[in-house]
């Protein structure tokens, strides 16, 4: 029973951080840190000015990657009480029953219940009901708290690269230049990435796609005063 634990929490791990939310959490890191940059103007700017956009920039996305990893820790919370609840009403439900098999449906993905004959549905259902889950597993564990660190520097790490051109050079004009090129070319692997993984024939166009809207997306922020 303990490797099986051990088994699941690995697991878990591994889910919190799929390519689509390693993605998620770069480009919302990103969209958060274009935000000051994009309202950073070179005419008036001078050290103190850097400065003050360093701060706001790695301040916003300590903040933002802080409330992701909390959240992903009530997320997970969340789920094992719904896993915990309809283990209990599996218990409850006779085998075969319609009550069982509705119960199964929502937790299933909708191709797997299409294809599930009724004795596929009670063999399932008898399984389920041999597992001896605790409701003590309705609490934080070390995997958890590794997963909410690692969704933490992903937020945080993702606004380095943009930033980094106002530490590195001196003059204020080429290292604003510097970061929006830095941040479109992340925009665009960003979008390839999401493009290959749904397996777009073009994933050229998702890249392209993505970097216009993650643009648009900064420009409707700063607009609205974010």
């Amino acid at each position: 029973m303990a490797s099986t634990d051990q088994g699941e929490q690995k697991t878990a791990a591994a889910a919190a951080l799929d390519p689509v939310s390693r993605m998620s959490e770069i480009l919302f890191g990103l969209l958060m840190v274009l935000t000051f940059t994009g309202t950073f103007s070179v005419v008036n700017a001078g050290e103190s000015s850097v400065r003050e956009l360093l701060i706001a920039s790695l301040g916003c996305n300590l903040a933002w990657g802080l409330v992701d990893g909390c959240m992903l820790l009530l997320n997970r919370l969340a789920e094992r009480g719904h896993a915990w609840r309809l283990w209990l009403h599996l218990h409850k439900a006779p085998l075969g029953s319609a009550q069982a098999a509705e119960l199964l449906a929502e937790a299933l993905p909708g191709p797997v219940t299409r294809v599930m004959q009724a004795e596929e549905v009670q063999t399932l259902h008898q399984r389920l009901l041999t597992l001896q889950l605790a409701q003590t597993r309705l609490l934080i564990g070390w995997s958890d708290l590794r997963a909410a660190l690692a969704v933490f520097l992903l937020v945080f790490l993702s606004t380095l690269p943009v930033v980094l051109p106002f530490v590195l050079l001196a003059e204020p004009q080429h290292a604003l230049r510097a970061s929006n090129a830095i941040a479109l070319s992340m925009l665009f692997f960003i979008g390839l990435s999401y493009g290959r993984f749904a397996g777009a024939r073009r994933p050229w166009i998702a890249a392209l796609v993505f970097t216009v809207l993650g643009v648009a997306l900064v420009a409707a922020t700063i607009a609205l005063g974010g």
